[in-house]
This record gives C-alpha cells, sequence and structure tokens, in this order.
C-alpha cells in the first residue's frame, strides 16, 4: 500500500512538472524589476562566476552551455553527433562528423560565444514576460541533452542541471520565474567573459594547452590565425551583453 502511494505520488507530481513545463510557453505578465534587485542580481552573477567555490559549480553549466553550442551548430549544418563528454574539471569534448570544413569550422566556432547568447537571451525573456518559456525550452534542451552525453560525469552533471531545472519549474511561482532568469542570464554572460579570460591565458601564458583552445583547432583547420578567432569571439560576446543591456539600462537610469 506504501509502495502504491509512492507510486502515485510521483506520478502526480510528474504530471504537475509536465503541466508546468507545457504551460511556460505562454506569454506571463513582466516583473518589475527595481535598480536595487537588478544591482543585487549583478552581484549574485558575479559571486556564482568569480570566486573559485562557486565557479567549480556554476562553471559545470557553463560548459554543458558551450558543448550544447557546439552540438547545436554540427545539426544545424548537417552534421552527424557524435556525442558529448563533460569533465567535472569544466572540460567538455563534442564530437561531430563531417566532410565540410565550412561546416566543421561553424561547429567549432559556437562553444565560447553560445554562454553569453543564451545569456543575453534569458535577460530578455525575464525581462520581457518569456521567462517561464525560457525554462521551459532550456529543460527540454538539457533533457534531449542526455541522448548524446558518452560519459558517467557528463550524465551526473546534466542530471544535476536537469533536477535543477525541475525543481524550479516545480516550486517557484510562474510570476518569480522571470527574476530568476535574469539571475541565470546574467550570470552565463559573467561566465562567457571569464572563459575569454581563460582562453586567451593558454595562448598567452600557457601555450602547451593549445591544442585544447578552440581558436588553436579553428587556426589549423581554416589557416586564420587564433587571435583573430579570439577577437571574433569577443565581438559576439560584447554583442550579447549590448542586447542585454537594452532592457537593463531604463532600470539603472531610473536608479541613478
Amino acid at each position: 500500500m506504501g509502495l502504491a502511494l509512492t507510486v502515485l505520488a510521483a506520478d502526480d507530481l510528474a504530471g504537475t512538472w509536465w503541466q508546468r513545463v507545457v504551460g511556460g510557453f505562454s506569454h506571463a505578465p513582466a516583473p518589475v524589476v527595481t535598480g536595487t534587485e537588478l544591482l543585487l542580481v549583478v552581484g549574485v552573477a558575479v559571486a556564482l562566476c568569480l570566486p573559485r567555490a562557486s565557479w567549480r559549480y556554476f562553471g559545470l553549466l557553463a560548459t554543458v552551455t558551450h558543448e550544447l553550442g557546439h552540438a547545436f551548430a554540427a545539426v544545424t549544418t548537417g552534421q552527424r553527433l557524435g556525442g558529448i563528454r563533460l569533465g567535472l574539471d569544466h572540460s567538455g569534448t563534442t564530437t561531430t562528423y563531417s566532410r565540410s570544413k565550412a561546416s566543421a569550422a561553424w561547429s567549432t566556432f559556437w562553444g565560447y560565444p553560445v554562454p553569453a547568447v543564451v545569456g543575453a537571451v534569458m535577460v530578455w525573456c525575464g525581462f520581457n514576460g518569456w521567462g517561464p518559456a525560457a525554462m521551459s525550452v532550456g529543460t527540454l534542451v538539457l533533457l534531449a541533452s542526455l541522448l548524446f552525453l558518452r560519459n558517467g560525469a557528463g550524465l551526473l552533471i546534466t542530471a544535476a542541471a536537469v533536477l535543477a531545472a525541475a525543481l524550479l519549474v516545480l516550486f517557484v511561482p510562474p510570476a518569480f520565474i522571470g527574476h530568476v532568469m535574469i539571475v541565470l542570464g546574467l550570470a552565463l554572460l559573467v561566465a562567457a567573459v571569464r572563459d575569454l579570460g581563460k582562453l586567451a591565458n593558454v595562448h598567452l601564458r600557457h601555450r602547451d594547452r593549445l591544442p585544447t583552445s578552440d581558436a588553436y583547432l579553428l587556426a589549423r583547420a581554416t589557416a586564420v590565425p587564433a587571435p583573430l578567432w579570439i577577437a571574433l569571439f569577443a565581438a559576439v560576446v560584447a554583442g550579447a551583453w549590448w542586447f542585454a543591456w537594452q532592457p537593463m539600462a531604463p532600470v539603472f537610469a531610473a536608479l541613478f
């Protein structure tokens, strides 16, 4: 009897979760974000990304986003996705198969910029009433990515992200999801800048690690110098920051 009740409760919880995910694909009232709250949100985003203790965990989400960027770019250009491997040390590898050098370069490029692009979209969605929709899309993408993971650490990291997303969907009121999206989006934007700095450091001071650099791999595949690829990464990240700044600017202007 106890087991049956447990199974029934689990089914009810799963059903509620799925209803919340599906229900998220609708426009919600835009949240009211004050200047004080936005300053606090920026502080939280920085606190997630800069201290080593918090980056050890939040950086894993940035890595997942990075590798999913490679995977999505590969799929959209007709490449075959072999699998994704993630490491607890923030390393990651996405294996794709393509006969086109241009397609391979395209999928290799969309790693470092994607956390910033996703973060900017999340911030925009959070401010404009599409926070629940962004949460639903993110949850479904993470679930789908489990099919392509090829190592235990990757499964553990992504399952933890799915669990966190599921808890947010279940227990955070839809009206507050927009605020959560702004926090996570800004954190991913900060993470993108941090990772770019780490990439530049590899090329300047730790050249023995060059084979791990997307810019190095692109340079070898295209004969375009790695510094130019890093500059292109930075340009996309800067564009994402500009896009995210648009809804934030009026809030800060009212504060100051």
